[in-house]
């Protein structure tokens, strides 16, 4: 104990510089670590969603943010990497506070009614989250009030007075250049509103806390030009360098408490309350165990990021504000943010005033998981809005069910062929077309990496059912059914065809083999878009459970499949992908 004691002395004085800890922690933090002495672990795959709002129902534009960032995190545990997901609900601000108040409603009880309509829609989804955190609990509010200090500690926060236009709905202030005179539609009202998301603002002036983002202009520029591709699409990374090149403010980062109670306190200053955005952002550091990191182990839990997943509306808080604050600390910066466009109805914008929004609930009842995970992921933009809409889904449902579930049926329940002697005898049909499809299949890995590595994932979904439409085109014309006609599904010679019999059952074996590699490969790799139905899939061809990932997507990786684990069914009953319960 002495000696771990005399550590503690020495290690606080070497550290008083450290960019994860302020002095207040540093002692007890060391002492904590002492007594975690792991070896250095590799950093695991961190994924994020935004935290969501809950002063309103989620809509389907959550469940797309919520779907893509699970897909790229099944993806990268595909490649047999750890990774970790973190969602959850952002539960302070006025915003929360003013909801409250008009459902009549104490705020806290109010909060813990509304989070499970969005932990319910991440367990309705199938997604695979890790944490899914809240701001009002108690270790956030630790990890917030420490960053605050760490910010005071290093001159970044002044006090002083504070005026502009301020949106609750946006929970941000915008300059007189960013607002304007509009008439509310709806109620014939007059009011002032943000140019960029037509939000109403409210002139404030107050005294409060100010974050001295200015001196980083710089700096951000620095990182930016350093990593060009730090916010996907290109687009956006281009509009994020214009606006810190024209030049940044000064941030206002708390609110006065008697105009906001509800939130995380300044740690010095219980007249005031933290700014929503910075007590939001830092949830991503909170999952990541800040401020304990280990010695050796400052990665474990995952930080930095690899990617936040948000939507175009709040690129500003997180593509500038947020690496503001990082760099302020010396703390490492997110690896890339990847961010997508937002849903339309009848080529209108979503608006829960208007009644124009998507039930995610009744969506997923109705069409069920892995159809709106496929359906968004195909469909959904990145770098365009893109329309709902329940007869796309429908058509796009029975493009699959034609293509790669008919594949599937005619494999799998065909006759005068064995799936499990083709896949043992390891013969790909040599014929051009065979050799062109085994090309194709080769290709296929290396160019779904590609465009995951490019944060697409419906464009490396797109590439895979490309290759199950060849699929389909190549059996068509090798047609094995009328050289199977010559055997029975044992390959057993029928009547007079005893001399040519050998070599029509290799003929047949080698094409139903590439046709059943081309199934094996494909499942394997749109399992982090439709996990269930993918996992019935591989099931149906036979494969081993410990076959399923993506070092196995490759022809010939495989020689032991071949024999249903499930019943195949007659007629509709176990296919891939059932009828619908509804064509409309």
């Amino acid at each position: 104990m002495r000696s771990q004691l005399l550590n503690t002395t020495s290690y606080v004085f070497k550290c008083i510089n450290s960019p994860w800890q302020c002095r207040s922690t540093r002692i007890a933090a060391h002492l904590h670590r002492n007594l975690s002495n792991g070896s250095p672990t590799e950093k695991p795959y961190y994924v994020t969603t935004p935290i969501f709002y809950v002063n309103a129902d989620p809509h389907v534009g959550h469940l797309y943010t919520i779907v893509l960032t699970d897909v790229l995190k099944r993806f990268h545990a595909l490649k047999g990497r750890k990774a970790i997901l973190c969602t959850g609900t952002d539960e302070h601000g006025m915003k929360i506070q003013r909801a409250a108040e008009k459902a009549k409603q104490d705020v806290r009880a109010f909060c813990n009614e509304n989070f499970s309509a969005f932990n319910r829609l991440v367990t309705l989804a199938n997604v695979q989250y890790d944490h899914f955190i809240r701001t009002s609990e108690p270790d956030h509010r630790f990890a917030v009030q420490h960053f605050w200090l760490m910010l005071k500690e290093r001159g970044y926060i002044y006090e002083s007075k504070h005026e502009g236009w301020y949106s609750v709905s946006d929970e941000t202030f915008y300059p007189p250049s960013a607002v304007h005179l509009i008439l509310d539609p709806a109620t014939g009202r007059k009011l002032m509103a943000s140019q960029e998301t037509g939000k109403e603002v409210e002139w404030t002036s107050e005294t409060n806390y100010h974050f001295r983002m200015s001196t980083l202009r710089d700096r951000l520029l620095e990182f930016y030009a350093d990593n060009p591709q730090f916010v996907e699409p290109s687009s956006r990374m281009q509009d994020v360098v214009s606006q810190v090149t024209s030049g940044l403010s000064d941030l206002s980062i708390s609110r006065p408490v008697e105009r906001l109670s509800w939130g995380i306190p300044v740690p010095d200053d219980t007249s005031q309350t933290i700014y929503v955005w910075l007590d939001a952002l830092i949830n991503y550091l909170t999952k990541a165990n800040y401020p304990f990191q280990v010695p050796g182990q400052e990665h474990a839990a995952g930080w930095p990021a690899d990617v936040h997943v948000i939507g175009k509306d709040i690129v500003r808080f997180h593509c500038i504000y947020w690496p503001a604050f990082l760099l302020a600390l010396d703390l490492p910066l997110p690896k890339q943010i990847l961010t997508h466009a937002h849903w339309t109805l009848g080529h209108e914008k979503m608006s829960k005033s208007t009644g124009n929004v998507v039930n995610p609930f009744y969506a997923l009842e109705r069409f069920g998981s892995d159809t709106m995970r496929y359906y968004l992921v195909h469909s959904g933009g990145i770098q365009d809005d893109r329309d709902y809409d329940n007869q796309y889904i429908i058509e796009r449902y029975k493009l699959l069910q034609g293509n790669l579930g008919n594949l599937v049926t005619r494999v799998v329940r065909g006759k005068g062929w064995n799936v499990r002697r083709a896949v043992a005898s390891g013969r790909t049909d040599d014929s051009a077309e065979g050799k062109a499809h085994v090309e194709a299949l080769t290709r296929l890995l290396t160019s779904v990496d590609h465009w995951m590595a490019k944060l697409h994932p419906g464009a490396a979904m797109k590439q895979v059912l490309a290759v199950v439409q060849q699929t389909n085109q190549y059996m068509q014309k090798a047609s094995p059914w009328d050289l199977s006609a010559r055997t029975d599904e044992h390959g057993v010679p029928k009547a007079t065809t005893h001399l040519r019999v050998d070599q029509h059952v290799e003929k047949v074996d080698s094409i139903i083999y590439l046709c059943a590699e081309s199934i094996r490969i494909c499942g394997i790799l749109l399992q982090p878009v439709m996990p269930q139905r993918m996992k019935h899939l591989l099931d149906l061809m036979g494969v081993d459970e410990g076959r399923r990932m993506f070092k196995d997507a490759v022809v010939g990786a495989d020689r032991e499949y071949g024999v249903p684990m499930v019943d195949i069914g007659k007629g509709r009953e176990g296919v891939v992908f059932p009828p619908l319960d509804s064509d409309m």
